[in-house]
């Protein structure tokens, strides 16, 4: 059974920089509130005359096929994770083969929702795909457009101040190399506490005439509901729970790890986590202080900028790790 690897990573954020001194122009908050908070400084906001959810995800997939020195017709298979597609329906996958110039090649796109968790998810789903023999060279991104949701006002400001835009990717290749690429992943869920953090309508479980009122456009149900504390006390635990259990699978410890990426949510639970492995200060990368949190995007981008900063390197092991809407949870433990 073959393993897979990463032969690449690449990421896209867009040009525009929102910084926290801007947001204090829209809503009642402050620098000091935001980062002491969350440690996020500034974010990225997309281009609407320019930048899709896919074709950010096609960015990032050209910078890691470049990386990786393939091409695009290469790729057998797209998973692609995101929680704000272009479109109700069909999802952003397809719309990124095309715009890759593979609609005639008609490779499959999977496209998957599991908000914070999806890269990880994603990887997992292309892990499996490889180890059959049945795709050899998989693309798997997280691509997200948060910033057209939010609501600028102080009734929203909870979560309008987290969220930002981007992208990023990953190749994911057959390796016969035994003890190389991802050597295992880790998926959670625990549906009691979806509506914790969730977007309630448009919803299709209702009445036509209810599916989409005028009260709602006024309202708050068609933005991000966050219950913070319990999210924040959730996301500790698992996040450790993963990382452990990605751990003990694999037979090493926590020393073992040469880098930790986990999912940019929030600087504290990031800072909570080292802490509590005693990992040293370079063995944590963190990029939320410059993008907020992307979502499905975030650990791809945090993947791809940790790799062209030098601080990752061949055989070093890996941790991946994420907490999310659903809640779900999750984790992969990479030989590099």
């Amino acid at each position: 059974m073959k393993n897979s690897r990463i032969a690449g990573v690449g990421h896209y954020v867009p040009e525009q920089v929102v910084a926290n001194s801007d947001l204090e122009k829209l809503m009642d908050t402050t620098d000091e509130w935001i980062v002491e908070r969350t440690g996020i400084r500034e974010r990225r906001y997309f281009n609407y005359k320019k930048d899709t959810c896919s074709n950010m995800a096609t960015e990032a997939t050209r910078m890691a096929l470049e990386r990786a020195k393939l091409k695009a017709e290469e790729i057998d298979l797209i998973v692609f994770a995101t929680i704000t597609p272009d479109y109700m329906f069909p999802g952003s996958g397809v719309l990124m083969q095309r715009e890759l110039g593979l609609d005639k090649k008609a490779i499959a796109a999977i496209d998957i929702r599991n908000a914070c968790s999806g890269f990880i998810y994603g990887l997992s789903i292309a892990d499996q795909f490889i180890k059959t023999g049945m795709y050899k060279t998989i693309a798997v991104v997280g691509s997200e457009i948060q910033s057209s949701a939010m609501e600028f006002s102080d009734r929203q400001r909870h979560v309008s101040v987290i969220f930002g835009d981007g992208a990023g990717a990953a190749i994911l290749q057959a390796t016969d190399e035994a003890g190389k690429g991802i050597l295992s992943t880790h998926l959670h869920s625990d549906g009691t506490f979806a509506e914790e953090l969730y977007v309630k309508d448009p919803g299709s479980s209702r009445k036509r005439e209810e599916r989409l009122t005028p009260e709602m456009l006024e309202g708050v149900s068609i933005k991000a509901h966050m219950n913070g504390n319990l999210v924040f006390k959730h996301a500790v635990i698992r996040f450790m729970e993963v990382i452990t259990e990605a751990l003990a699978t694999n037979r090493k410890k926590k020393e073992d790890i040469d880098l930790l990426v986990p999912h940019q949510a929030n600087l504290r639970i990031s800072n909570f986590i080292q802490q509590k492995l005693k990992l040293e200060e370079g063995k944590v990368y963190n990029n939320i202080q410059h993008y907020g949190n992307t979502t499905g995007a975030s650990i791809p981008i945090a993947l791809s900028e940790a790799w062209a900063e030098g601080k990752i390197k061949e055989n070093d092991l890996i941790c991946l790790a994420a907490f999310g809407s659903g809640f779900t949870w999750a984790s992969a433990l990479i030989n590099w």
